[in-house]
């Protein structure tokens, strides 16, 4: 399909088009045009992807003085190898419409552990691991000693890269992970390595965010990257959070205790003038001046004046996880502490205790960035354009804010159906009337945990297939799980369907997901039982069968206790005068979103999503749900017992399992050119933006 989108000519590489697709794309140039940087909600399921990639390389490819390059950032490799298998279709019908190869090359980057091919070090389970081995063969200092000896170890992958591969640009065409791997493998190249080199000749680059906003990342890999280059943040609703992570340190005293000896090393050889030959000088000798002076004897937690170097604990504070990051990690905590002392409070040295579930509780410091801006910031200031974009970001006019930016555009879009796919309903009653919370005076009452058993196993007995169920917390998900095995809740519902319980162990959960989508598959159903802002509730679809319903136990709230949060609260009231109730509803009801917004992955799908707390139906917290979830919240499910919740679950099933084709949607939500080149779906897609 060729569209014409403001004048653009857009290829789009599907027969039919989503009207809130025609709109987005409308937003999307406009924000372009203006060189400016946009914020824009998208509803989930309704083809964000191909459109952001088919309105940018239509602009790459009218304009290629004003747009040079798109850097595309999504959170999970799952998520970045969509992206690249959408641009490959984008490509393919390019290729077909004007009959010959197009002269472009899209790449995925992701980190060593998913792009090594050296036998002995792709094998290493942990990314750490193979980051560290990588290194010890690829070092310059390991590379000298190899051109010396070469009996010494050294990775011949990048030594032919080095040798060659910087001379022979890597083919036009679209690489995902495998595809790089495999041309690694057939010239004898490091795939990481070519892929690093090659995202500067690349017409668009996919990885994950912490390229651009991790300062020690960024300025390896993405320093060079031109300023006429367009970013996407996908998924980016929580893009802040992101940044005050990249921005942090955590200082435990095992790391002190092995940089303290790495120190007493460095200070050894270089006592004996062997300096400039061992291999550590370099890194102590990169760091600068007032970190190399830093007080040995300052109290925890000080911090000097605004004309003084910044202050650590007793003892020297030094990075032993592995040598060369050292000076990185000084460099970002001298520069954070020094912040505090003299800019706003933006940077906070902080005792921090773990939660009490952990299992491995120590105390350590935490040098903690509070403003997400500051790792935003050079991005902002760099590119011409940065599209802030999700399915779950309101309410919107928070984000300009706490990332401190001005936006050209900020659009949501609501979602457009032939029939009514989606069943959101807030419970707020057991059937004994008794009010169902997590909060935190009623969470350990035995009838709340009773009727939120009851509500699974009543809602597994009418739902077919998969139902994905989200907690609060992990602690609070063994709580409550342990309860209902005391209760029998647990048994009853197994007589249902098949439990699998998502755990902090990755391998556990990948495991529990495997044997969860194999239940569906084979007809017996099954419930998965998950934590909101853990593995399952971020990246993870469950398309059709894998997820008719998605229930939200209780409203979840970060942990408010946590001196780091509370620190951030401070500064953003004292900053932006956003309250802190306000910051901490808004964070909880976008994660509340993006877990329910799992159960709906398109138009052709269907799914319940069942907000289990009598808060959720306050208008502080309905309000700053995603536009196209609250317009399907009608009054008549605002606050239902189980029984209710269950018969509204029947009803809309049954409706749901009636035959329903493409022919349905034509017209209305689905579009064909001819039908999108009327005045009357030109109307109706005028309304589909609501601008904010």
């Amino acid at each position: 399909m060729k569209l014409n989108i403001d004048g653009l000519l857009v290829y789009f590489p599907y027969d039919y088009i989503y009207p809130e697709q025609f709109s987005y794309m409308l937003e999307l140039k406009r924000t372009l045009d203006a060189k400016g940087h946009g914020v824009l909600e998208m509803p989930s399921g309704t083809g964000k992807t191909v459109s952001l990639l088919s309105l940018i390389v239509a602009y790459q490819r009218a304009r290629p003085l004003d747009v040079t390059k798109l850097i595309y950032c999504s959170r999970t490799v799952p998520e970045i190898e969509k992206v690249i298998e959408e641009l490959r279709k984008l490509m393919d019908f390019y290729e077909k419409e004007l009959g010959e190869k197009v002269p472009f090359l899209g790449l995925a980057l992701s980190s060593r552990k998913n792009l090594c091919i050296h036998p002995e070090v792709s094998s290493l389970r942990f990314g750490k691991e193979v980051d560290s081995r990588c290194l010890s063969l690829t070092a310059s200092y390991v590379r000298a000693q190899h051109q010396r000896d070469g009996s010494l170890p050294a990775c011949r992958f990048f030594e032919d890269f080095d040798t060659h591969g910087r001379e022979v640009p890597i083919p036009y065409g679209i690489y995902n992970l495998d595809d790089l791997k495999a041309h690694g493998r057939q010239k004898g190249w490091c795939p990481y390595f070519l892929a690093r080199y090659s995202i500067l000749h690349a017409n668009i680059v996919v990885y994950s965010y912490h390229y651009l906003l991790d300062p020690k990342i960024a300025d390896l890999v993405s320093k060079e990257l031109a300023r006429k280059s367009v970013v996407v943040f996908d998924e980016a609703h929580n893009i802040d959070n992101v940044c005050i992570d990249s921005m942090g340190v955590n200082i435990t005293r095992r790391t002190l205790d092995r940089c303290q000896a790495n120190v007493a090393t460095l200070q050894a050889t270089i006592q004996k003038g062997g300096s400039r030959q061992h291999p550590d000088s370099r890194a102590f000798c990169g760091v600068p001046e007032a970190v190399r002076r830093l007080p040995a004897g300052a109290g925890a937690g000080a911090a000097g004046g605004a004309g003084e170097p910044p202050r650590f604990p007793q003892g020297p504070l030094r990075e032993g996880l592995h040598r060369a990051q050292a000076p990185a990690v000084l460099c970002r905590a001298a520069a954070l502490t020094a912040a505090d002392a003299g800019d706003r409070g933006r940077g906070r040295l902080l005792c921090h205790h773990p939660r009490r579930q952990l299992r491995h509780p120590r105390q350590h410091l935490r040098q903690g960035c509070m403003d997400a801006s500051i790792a935003i910031k050079p991005v902002f200031e760099r590119f011409q354009s940065v599209i802030i974009t999700s399915g779950t970001l309101s309410p919107l006019d928070i984000y300009p804010k706490i990332l401190d930016f001005r936006p050209v555009t900020m659009a949501t879009f609501t979602m457009t159906l032939a029939r009514t796919c989606l069943c959101p309903m807030i419970v707020g009653r057991g059937n004994d009337q008794v009010a169902i919370s997590s909060k935190f005076e009623t969470r350990e009452d035995i009838a709340v945990i009773r009727n939120y058993g009851n509500l699974l196993l009543e809602l597994s007995a009418v739902v077919p297939d998969g139902i994905v169920a989200f907690f609060t917390s992990y602690q609070y998900m063994e709580n409550i799980v342990a309860s209902w095995y005391e209760q029998g809740i647990l048994e009853n519902i197994q007589r249902n369907k098949l439990i699998f319980i998502e755990t902090q162990d990755g391998a556990e959960t990948s495991m529990a997901l495997e044997k969860y989508q194999e239940a569906c598959e084979n007809g017996r159903g099954a419930i998965l039982l998950s934590v909101a802002r853990g593995k399952v509730s971020e990246g993870i679809d469950f398309v059709h069968h894998y997820g008719r319903a998605v229930i939200m136990f209780g409203v979840p709230y970060v942990y408010t206790q946590s001196r780091i949060l509370k620190a951030r609260l401070e500064y953003l009231r004292d900053q932006f005068q956003i309250r802190e109730n306000d910051f901490l509803t808004f964070d909880a009801m976008r994660h509340a979103a993006q877990c329910v917004g799992r159960a709906l992955r398109g138009k052709t799908d269907y799914g319940l999503m069942v907000f289990a707390d009598k808060r959720f139906a306050r208008a502080d917290k309905r309000g700053k749900l995603p536009r196209w979830i609250q317009e399907h919240i009608t009054d008549a499910n605002l606050n239902l017992t189980v029984d209710e919740a269950v018969q509204v679950a029947k009803f809309f099933l049954r409706q749901m399992a009636q035959p329903f084709h493409q022919e349905d949607q034509l017209g209305l939500s689905l579009l064909t050119l001819e039908q999108l080149q009327s005045e009357e779906v030109l109307q109706r897609i005028e309304q589909i933006a609501q601008q904010v």
